[in-house]
């Protein structure tokens, strides 16, 4: 079976990408700056080889990309887990131009992008920062003429397992209440990738905005509150709040009540009749992430 190298592996679109590959039977080369941490140990666990490359360092990737039939390229953004103090998105930016020159240097014959849904929309309104980021490295695999997929996920359902969304026993964002958002699960992130690997003639050339489901944050939170059957109120922090932290922030955050990704639910899913929807997510493993965390949050009743 041919080879896939994949870039931040151990990041949480890498990981499902690895894990779907593997699944259907691909070789996986697995791209991580540090293959003896935890996180790379279980990727080589499943399956896949380990190789050590920076995305800075454009000769490590031609290295790790060298005699690959594909390869999946993720960036983390500004903000993201892990990444080095002071990140911008011009470090995001020259991380995905670099990876696109390292696999055109090693004659990668399929290169799949995971892009942001609405990075198609920046010839017709203003996007946020992250969005622009994306697309500047869309447009910059496209100049180098890879035959290349873009996959454009909307916001990841996984989001709200943690501190991103959830805060003081409750669903805490500053997404208006009542103004539907648009979610997926990060494994179907991963069915997707495998998707376009194992249909060349069809997804090679093609940019797909990708959406699992569509919901207000307050049926969002009443979906958590049933799966885990525990009630969690709907917090909306003030816009203001949120730019304190940066404008970006807020701008990213008055989009998404204001214009939003607007991808194609019923689409993605005739794409990939698996997709997941929340309620199916939370049942599979949404809601044990959830409690799990909320649990850890809260003082141990026997330490009272």
């Amino acid at each position: 079976m041919k080879t896939i190298v994949v870039m931040g592996a151990t990041g949480l679109q890498g990981r499902a990408v690895t894990a779907q590959l593997l699944a259907a039977g691909w070789q996986v080369r697995a791209v991580t700056r540090d293959p003896d941490a935890a996180p790379a140990r279980a990727l080589a666990q499943a399956g896949a080889e380990l190789v050590r490359a920076e995305m800075d360092d454009v000769a490590s990737l031609v290295a790790a990309a060298e005699g690959a039939y594909g390869l999946f390229s993720v960036q983390p953004t500004v903000g993201s887990p892990g990444t080095p103090a002071g990140f911008s998105a011009e470090d995001e930016v020259r991380w995905g131009c670099n990876v696109a020159h390292a696999a055109h240097a090693a004659g990668v014959r399929h290169l799949v992008y995971a892009s942001l849904a609405g990075a198609g929309r920046h010839d017709t309104e203003k996007l946020p920062q992250n969005t622009i980021n994306k697309w500047r490295i869309e447009q910059r695999i496209k100049t180098l003429g890879l035959p290349a997929t873009f996959l454009r996920p909307v916001s990841f359902m996984e989001n709200y397992t943690g501190a991103y969304h959830l805060h003081d026993g409750a669903v805490t964002t500053a997404f208006d209440p009542a103004v539907p958002q648009q979610i997926m699960a990060v494994d179907d992130v991963g069915a997707f990738a495998a998707l376009a690997f194992a249909q060349p003639g069809e997804w090679i050339g093609r940019a797909v905005d990708l959406a699992g489901d569509e919901l207000t944050p307050l049926q969002i939170t009443e979906a958590i509150s049933e799966a885990i059957d525990r009630p969690l109120p709907y917090v909306q922090l003030p816009i203001e709040a949120i730019a304190q932290v940066g404008e970006e922030f807020a701008f990213a955050y008055t989009w998404l009540n204001e214009r939003g990704y607007r991808a194609d639910v019923a689409f993605t899913r005739a794409l990939h009749p698996g997709l997941m929807d929340l309620r199916t997510w939370l049942e599979r493993t949404g809601a044990v992430r959830i409690a799990g965390f909320l649990a850890a949050q809260e003082p141990a009743e026997q330490d009272r």
